[in-house]
């Protein structure tokens, strides 16, 4: 189950940690670090497990591309009525399936770290 309150933060830290280390240690390299701790936290403060702190990890580092989708939405639908609707959600979808992928690859295996150094509840 989604707690939304280490979600939510986790997303700012994600933001947080990935500009710092992207600035300070590498810009590649740094970024992804920044990500693994982020997501780390978020795994360590859920207390769900495995499981758990992967995907409320993912579902964190993906909370802009969730955003992001909800827009092209509503934008689609503004001016472009039925098939603005259409348009935006197939590339509302398409912009959240990469971004849970890759946020899977990169914060869901500090979540998963995470959560099973927490343990489960």
């Amino acid at each position: 189950m989604i707690k939304w309150g280490p979600v939510i933060v986790g997303f700012f830290l994600a933001i947080i940690l990935g500009n710092l280390f992207g600035i300070f240690v590498n810009e590649y390299w740094g970024v992804n670090l920044g990500l693994f701790i982020a997501g780390f936290i978020v795994g360590y403060w859920v207390h769900e497990g495995f499981w758990g702190g992967l995907w409320n990890a993912t579902v964190a580092g993906s909370f802009g591309a969730i955003v992001l989708a909800i827009l092209l939405i509503v934008g689609g639908t503004i001016f472009g009525g039925l098939a603005g609707f259409a348009a935006g959600v197939i590339t509302g979808l398409g912009v959240l399936i990469v971004a849970l992928i890759l946020n899977i690859v990169f914060m869901g295996v500090g979540g998963a770290i995470g959560g099973i150094l927490s343990g489960n509840d």
